[in-house]
C-alpha cells in the first residue's frame, strides 16, 4: 500500500509524472490517458453509489472500485516492471466474475427488445454515464496496447465491465419500479 505523506508534489508543473515504476512521461501520455479515464470511470462509479443504489448493487459497486484500482495499477506499470514490484493487476477471475454477474442481473431483467434511453432513476442514470466512460476506457487502453504492452485481462475486464454497467442500470431502474425509455427511431 502506498504511503501519501505529501499530496502535492510540484513534479507535474512541467507537464511531466512518473509511472509506478519511476519513469517519467508526459501527462498527455497514452498511458497516462487511459489510467486517468479509468480512474474517472471509478469516480463515476462512487457518484453512483453516493446517489443510492439498490442493496446488491450497493454491496457489488465498491469491489468493482477495488478491482478498478487494480486496473490502474496494472496500467501505471510497464509491463517488465511488473513482476519486480508484485503489483496488484486485473486477473482471469475478475472478468468472469463481471460475466456471471451480468447473467444473473440479466436474468432478473430480461433481454433487451430495443435500445433504450440512458436515464430513470438518478443510481442507474450514473450508471449509464459510467458505461460511457468505461467504453472510453476501453477505446483508450485499446490505442495504447497498439503501441505498448498492456496486462492481458485489462481490455477483457472493461469490455465486460461496460456490459455489466448496462445491465446494472437496467436492473436499478426495474428495482425501483422505473419502466425504460425506449428509442423511437420514427422521431
Amino acid at each position: 500500500m502506498p504511503k501519501l505523506d505529501k499530496i502535492y508534489t510540484k513534479g507535474g508543473d512541467k507537464g511531466m509524472t512518473s509511472l509506478g515504476g519511476g519513469q517519467r512521461v508526459a501527462k498527455e501520455s497514452l498511458r497516462v490517458a487511459a489510467y486517468g479515464t479509468v480512474d474517472e470511470l471509478n469516480s463515476a462509479l462512487g457518484v453512483a453509489v453516493a446517489l443510492g443504489v439498490t442493496p446488491r448493487l450497493a454491496v457489488e459497486l465498491p469491489v468493482i472500485q477495488n478491482e478498478l484500482f487494480h486496473l490502474g495499477s496494472d496500467l501505471c506499470f510497464l509491463e517488465a516492471d511488473k513482476e519486480r514490484f508484485s503489483i496488484p493487476q486485473i486477473e482471469e477471475r475478475h472478468v468472469t466474475k463481471l460475466e456471471a454477474l451480468t447473467d444473473d442481473l440479466l436474468e432478473v431483467v430480461g433481454s433487451l427488445q430495443n435500445f433504450i434511453l440512458p436515464g430513470g432513476t438518478a443510481g442507474a442514470a450514473s450508471l449509464h454515464l459510467a458505461r460511457t466512460i468505461c467504453r472510453r476506457a476501453e477505446r483508450d487502453v485499446v490505442t495504447l496496447a497498439r503501441e505498448e504492452g498492456v496486462g492481458p485481462f485489462v481490455i477483457p475486464y472493461l469490455n465486460r465491465l461496460s456490459d455489466a454497467l448496462f445491465v446494472m442500470a437496467r436492473y436499478e431502474n426495474q428495482q425501483n419500479g422505473m419502466a425504460e425509455s425506449l428509442w423511437d427511431s420514427r422521431l
